[in-house]
């Protein structure tokens, strides 16, 4: 008795081969573009941290300013308990004469109430990084509590917006409240 043994085939053909060359094709050209995709519209940290910063430091140097009824230039400022003890009573806007930032009280940073006003510079006049511009708001806080009267001044509400990239932005709030009104470090 005589058996054949055949040969078993070894390789793969040429439409095999085609198949799998396209197949492997797609599904890399379909991977490379969602990824593309996913960084083209992610975040990016790095820009957003330096946005962050600035308006952190912003926020720091404007709550560290005094907040007092009188300018802490004026002779009164130490004993004023209100702002009609005051030759010159502190309001928005920076003073005539007044030295530059960092400025010697919080509403120096504005030119008016709820009014955006815009800084290129941080506290030393460093200019900020290109593409980064930050602006400030405060708004004047009557109550802080329910039963206080509406037309006593007692904190202000500080927003520091910097917008950066392609409409982006970080936006900090903070208050500072007249805690000690007549405290002049």
């Amino acid at each position: 008795m005589c058996i054949s043994l055949r040969r078993r085939q070894r390789g793969v053909t040429l439409i095999e081969l085609v198949l799998f060359i396209v197949i492997v094709g797609v599904a890399s050209a379909a991977i490379l573009g969602v990824m593309s995709l996913t960084t083209q519209r992610s975040a990016d940290p790095q820009l957003r941290k330096q946005a962050l910063a600035i308006a952190e430091g912003m926020l720091e140097e404007i709550e560290l300013a005094r907040f007092t009824y009188c300018d802490p230039q004026d002779p009164a400022a130490a004993t004023a308990a209100s702002a009609g003890e005051c030759a010159t009573p502190e309001g928005p806007g920076q003073e005539a004469g007044g030295v530059g930032r960092p400025y010697d009280n919080v509403n120096d940073y504005v030119a008016a109430y709820d009014a955006p006003t815009s800084y290129t510079t941080d506290a030393a006049g460093v200019g900020f990084p290109a593409g980064y511009a930050a602006s400030v708001v405060i708004r004047p806080v009557t109550t802080l509590q329910d039963h206080a009267p509406a037309t006593l001044l007692v904190g202000l509400r500080i927003t520091v917006t910097v917008a950066y990239g392609d409409k982006q932005q970080v936006v900090l709030d903070g208050y500072r409240t007249r805690y000690a009104p007549n405290n002049i470090p």
